[in-house]
């Protein structure tokens, strides 16, 4: 127990480093405004300290609780929009373990509320839907400074945007279309062709889905050198994101 304690007061020294209690987090989640934001599945957050994901994982549950309440008539809409909820939570973490763990509780979260409305509805757990929960995490957590908005190595954090294209009350399956921005370009409100890639990081951008180690999403047989320099996303459904596709512009 010492040796816990210890390394904590070195991190809060070093780094500031302070978790806020559960009770505290769901009392600031309940704040006006913020209560309503957390009930809207497209409402987006950015958690500049995202830490292990306190704040992050307690919103998405929030969010979840809506898809179930909201869009559960059958388990197919559910998996389109509990992914929807997801793609709307963005963090970053300073610390490497941090936001390991962030990444963890944030699938974990997702993946328990999945597997009780799979139960219900006498389903069975597709791993496409998991693989792009995954997919979404894994680019939507970033390990970097904030302040800076730079990634450990000096290299500009880079997010994906997921816009749903033509979505109607009546919408089932959701069609999504994935864009990068470095966080230099959502500071500055940067409008960008849709489904663009940050074409000079596009190496860069796939190796940082590895970079946690918590998700082996990509081929390893891969040679991401040879992914051509002007690339954009394709249009697919949100259950289909994690392939990644791409097309040559």
């Amino acid at each position: 127990m010492e040796g816990i304690g210890f390394k904590s007061k070195l991190r809060v020294q070093k780094h500031g480093e302070v978790f806020t209690p559960l009770k505290i987090v769901e009392k600031m989640l309940d704040l006006q405004g913020v209560k309503e934001a957390c009930e809207n599945l497209s409402t987006t957050f950015l958690e500049p300290s995202a830490g292990e994901g306190a704040f992050l994982v307690a919103i998405l549950e929030r969010k979840l609780n809506i898809a179930v309440k909201q869009y559960n008539d059958d388990l197919v809409r559910f998996e389109n929009y509990s992914l929807l909820a997801l793609a709307s939570l963005y963090g970053i973490e300073l610390l490497e373990d941090n936001a390991q763990t962030c990444v963890l509780n944030m699938f974990q979260a997702y993946y328990e509320t999945y597997q009780e409305q799979v139960k219900i509805h006498n389903g069975k757990m597709r791993k496409k839907v998991l693989d792009s929960a995954k997919e979404i995490i894994s680019s939507n957590i970033r390990q970097g400074n904030f302040l800076t908005r730079k990634a450990l190595d000096g290299e500009p954090l880079v997010f994906s945007e997921w816009t749903p294209i033509n979505i109607r009350k009546t919408t089932k399956r959701i069609k999504i279309q994935r864009t990068e921005y470095t966080f230099d370009e959502i500071y500055g409100n940067v409008k960008k062709e849709s489904g663009v890639t940050i074409n000079k990081l596009i190496n860069k951008s796939v190796q940082q889905h590895t970079q946690l180690e918590m998700f082996d999403l990509l081929d390893e047989s891969n040679n991401v050198n040879d992914i051509p320099k002007e690339m954009r996303y394709i249009p697919v459904n949100i259950i289909d994101v994690y392939k990644a596709e791409m097309e040559e512009i």
